[in-house]
């Protein structure tokens, strides 16, 4: 355990990061597999409200530096390519 007082904060600030940057994530991650059930199911409007809403949740992370933007984008491509299946 650290002993110097920067250092004890450093620590504690840095779980206090991790624990915050933790419940993003897996807030965005659930958004995700929501509107993949949606998709599975068939359920065309439910899936586009959830697909925006999946967006937001992803850009969000991407602005915190959470995922990578190149990442952001592709998992945003992909769900809506899936969404758009439903409707052609």
């Amino acid at each position: 355990m650290a002993n110097i007082k920067s250092a004890i904060k450093r620590v504690r600030t840095n779980e206090e990061s991790r624990v915050h940057n933790q419940s993003i994530k897996t807030d965005m991650r659930s958004h995700i597999k929501k509107v993949e059930k949606l998709v599975e199911t068939n359920d065309v409007d439910n899936a586009k409200s959830a697909l925006l809403a999946a967006v937001k949740k992803i850009d969000k992370a991407v602005q915190k530096g959470l995922i990578h933007k190149n990442k952001g984008n592709r998992q945003k491509s992909r769900l809506t390519k899936k969404v758009n299946g439903l409707s052609a």
